[in-house]
């Protein structure tokens, strides 16, 4: 077309047609190019990951394995975690995905899946807890559930609710009950979700007198509710537990519920010891809960099925009511919330379920029957025949109590605990939990704090033991680390008043109260200089006392030394932690005392030997000075003249020694250095003095640590070692003499007083060896100084 054309056409028009195309395309590549990088400068806030065409699959799941695991250290915990999915446990995961994938299909059919799930699930729920008759709303928090009930009594007790909304409850305010051994935040919560001032919430003490001090108070919330009447507000719903979050305990469920029924009130009870409702035996206070008009299970950590929905089971004969309160949908994606659990309790069936339930009540069962037997262990369960809960404390009051009352001892009387000593316990408890947690990671104990026990320890394997996979040998193995742990409880706790006097006879050592330390004591060392400055002052203690927790963490000891917490209150200490019976009090203190004094003396022999060597310099220029003029009257004015000085040097020259001074820092004076350029060799000078150091080291047996103290069933083997060693040494001076030297005691504290002088000898000749080092070094720098200045 192209040839045609040029052949018809002039050829410079044909030519120029050319150049106009070759300059409209590179014109309009141009204008691409700009229109391209105009885009992507627009859209350069893109997320990295979101940027170009997108990833593949390995690339995605390799950064969610990443993010799961993270770190080689915060993986280990959560490794064990996954470990644990059992079969059951894939099967809750399989039903979120075929949720999705169900979702998407027709409505119809969609619809009368959801209802067939939903169904059985109900159902199937309703018979394995004995909950005849109702109703089940699935839901994630399981908080919600208890919220939706709230709404449908406020629908049912308030006719006008729906048409005039919060208007109605102006004239007559209702009240929610719960008992104050409720979670916390609950009541917080509901007001907050249902928009209701917090006066609304009524907290109920648990009992005092009679009963356990975890149960609600029946008589008191009778007392409450009829105050409410009489003020004309509406008593609307109480909130009950069957196993209470901090111990376990159940309310009495029996008498509230006639106490509901009598003023036309709504019963909920949640709880962990729900549970055993799916078992053949139940107590008579948890079998009372099928009576309540709406109960609360937690599936998924009972039977150790990960991402299962909370289920809230309730009777109410108005649907309409339900599903303006929420408790029903009429959206069928949000029936399948039930799928996961319609599969794993087809898999794991009536057996499975129970089994796993009676598993976790038999593991608090042998953990309570192994408490009992043990000193210093007080425990806090409802029924010590079948407790899903044990709760457990360090009480170091009176051992075996419960032993001494059933074997008639009652006049026994208990002296009573003072606020610091229930500090201290607390304490020790919380470090006693934190050390079988960490110890037995599979048995899940945990620390909570009740408001009568204080801290206590929980194990409460409904909770824990399906997700974790504990076993009867980690109850054992927990048992075992327990009866560990009591003795170096009671040593410590013995051994800290004992500490605290020792630190407070000893000069230098201050003794700090910290009731929130888990051991022996906390230790300051003060030092006893006469600084007026309180920085410098705080800036020489923190320095002391840091270089004192260095050299202790040093030696050859069982104990241990820190800083303490580090957001505590106390700073500049030195905190020991837990100790056992064999320790030796007064050694530990003393060891502390002359270890701060020995750093203190160092500093302050640095300190001074630069205010000598400043004062030497000085010194030394100005006899340096005083030398250099001498010199000129020596020489006389005309060798001083540039060109006569020269030749006047040349027909006689002037010999004139050089007059150095050396610098002596064990003396501190200023010395003449003829006797160096006489024997070509810097002299030594004297040898500085020893340091004072503490008599502190005693005689230890072979492999003995230090602060150990010689047990009674040791006493023997140690004499007759300290006897034997005596020998050897007497035999080797006075072989003549050895067998009656051995018979008699004066040799063996000679032994002991030539071994602490040789320990003494030995640390002061590595001192006198760095101190003549560093005074060598520092003479000989002070020498070339004044050399250099003398040759001038």
């Amino acid at each position: 077309m192209e040839s045609s054309l040029e052949k018809m056409v002039d050829p410079t028009l044909a030519e120029m047609g050319k150049n106009l195309n070759e300059a409209m395309k590179m014109l309009e590549d141009n204008q691409r190019k700009m229109e391209e990088e105009n885009e992507k400068y627009a859209r350069k806030d893109i997320p990295g990951p979101l940027q170009g065409s997108g990833q593949d699959m390995v690339s995605i799941l390799q950064l969610v394995q990443n993010l799961m695991h993270g770190d080689e250290e915060e993986s280990s915990s959560q490794s064990y975690r996954l470990q644990n999915v059992g079969e059951q446990g894939h099967m809750a995961l399989l039903g979120h995905s075929l949720a999705a994938y169900i979702s998407v299909l027709d409505r119809e059919r969609l619809r009368k899946l959801t209802t067939r799930i939903l169904s059985d699930t109900t159902l199937w729920l309703c018979r394995l807890f004995r909950y005849e008759n109702g109703s089940a709303y699935y839901h994630e928090d399981d908080r919600e559930g208890l919220l939706k009930a709230c709404r449908l009594v406020i629908h049912s007790c308030y006719e006008d609710y729906t048409v005039e909304g919060f208007n109605v409850l102006y004239n007559k305010q209702p009240v929610i009950y719960i008992s104050s051994a409720a979670r916390t935040g609950l009541g917080q919560t509901l007001c907050n979700q249902l928009g209701l001032p917090l006066s609304c919430m009524c907290q109920v003490p648990c009992n005092t007198m009679f009963g356990s001090q975890h149960q609600m108070d029946v008589a008191l919330l009778d007392r409450l509710i009829k105050d409410d009447i009489e003020s004309g507000k509406l008593p609307l719903l109480l909130v009950a537990n069957a196993g209470t979050p901090g111990a376990g305990h159940t309310d009495k469920l029996g008498r509230l519920k006639e106490l509901c029924e009598q003023y036309n009130m709504w019963l909920h009870v949640e709880g962990v010891n729900l549970a055993t409702l799916a078992l053949g035996y139940v107590s008579s206070s948890v079998l009372a809960a099928t009576k309540c008009d709406s109960m609360t299970l937690t599936l998924g950590s009972w039977l150790g099925l990960p991402a299962v929905p909370a289920v809230t089971l309730y009777r109410h004969e108005d649907p309409s009511l339900s599903l303006a309160a929420g408790l029903t949908s009429s959206q069928p994606v949000e029936k399948l919330r039930a799928l996961p659990l319609w599969l794993s309790l087809q898999y794991l069936g009536h057996d499975g379920i129970v089994e796993r339930i009676k598993h976790a009540s038999q593991l608090s069962q042998r953990l309570l029957e192994n408490l009992k037997n043990m000193d210093f262990i007080k425990t806090s369960v409802e029924d010590e025949f079948s407790s899903p809960v044990v709760v457990f404390k360090f009480s170091p009051e009176l051992p075996n109590i419960d032993q001494m009352l059933h074997a008639g001892q009652t006049s026994i009387i208990q002296h009573p605990i003072t606020s610091n000593e229930r500090h201290i316990y607390d304490t020790f408890n919380q470090w006693l939990g934190e050390q079988l947690a960490q110890l037995v990671p599979a048995s899940g104990v945990d620390v909570v704090e009740l408001e009568d026990e204080g801290t206590c320890v929980r194990f409460s394997p409904l909770m824990t033991s399906a997700v974790l996979g504990t076993e009867v040998q980690d109850v054992d193995q927990l048992v075992d680390c327990l009866k560990m742990k009591i003795p170096i409880l009671t040593c410590t706790l013995q051994l800290r008043e004992e500490f605290e006097q020792e630190v407070k006879r000893t000069v230098g050592l201050s003794y700090i109260e910290d009731l929130s330390w888990p051991g022996l004591g906390v230790v300051r060392y003060n030092s006893d200089g006469k600084n007026d400055d309180k920085q410098e002052r705080e800036v020489e203690v923190e320095k002391i006392n840091t270089g004192l927790l260095k050299k202790l963490n040093e030696l050859e000891s069982d104990l241990s030394f820190s800083l303490g917490p580090e957001f505590g209150a106390e700073k500049n200490c030195v905190y020991i932690g837990m100790v056992t019976e064999d320790l030796d009090v007064s050694e530990l203190v003393e060891t502390i005392a002359a270890t701060g004094r020995e750093i203190e003396e160092n500093s302050r022999l640095l300190e001074n030997m630069t205010e000598v060597v400043r004062k030497g310099i000085q010194e030394a220029q100005v006899q340096l000075q005083k030398a250099n003029e001498e010199r000129l009257l020596e020489e006389g004015l005309l060798r001083q003249i540039p060109v006569v000085g020269s030749v006047l040097n040349w027909f006689s020259p002037f010999q004139a020694s050089p007059k150095g001074r050396t610098f002596n820092l064990t003396a501190g004076s200023l010395e003449s250095t003829e006797p160096t350029y006489v024997s070509k060799a810097q002299g030594t000078g004297t040898t500085p003095p020893p340091t004072p150091m503490s008599s502190r080291t005693k005689q230890r047996l072979p492999g003995q640590k230090l602060f150990k103290r010689s047990l009674r069933s040791s006493d023997g083997f140690s004499e007759t070692s300290s006897v034997s060693h005596t020998d050897d040494l007497e035999k080797m001076e006075q072989r003549s003499h050895a067998t009656s030297i051995v018979q008699e005691q004066g040799p063996v504290e000679t032994e002991k007083a030539e071994q602490q002088n040789e320990a003494a000898q030995v640390t002061n000749d590595k001192t006198e060896d760095i101190q003549s080092d560093k005074a060598q070094k520092l003479g000989n720098d002070c020498t070339k100084v004044e050399e250099q200045e003398s040759l001038r």
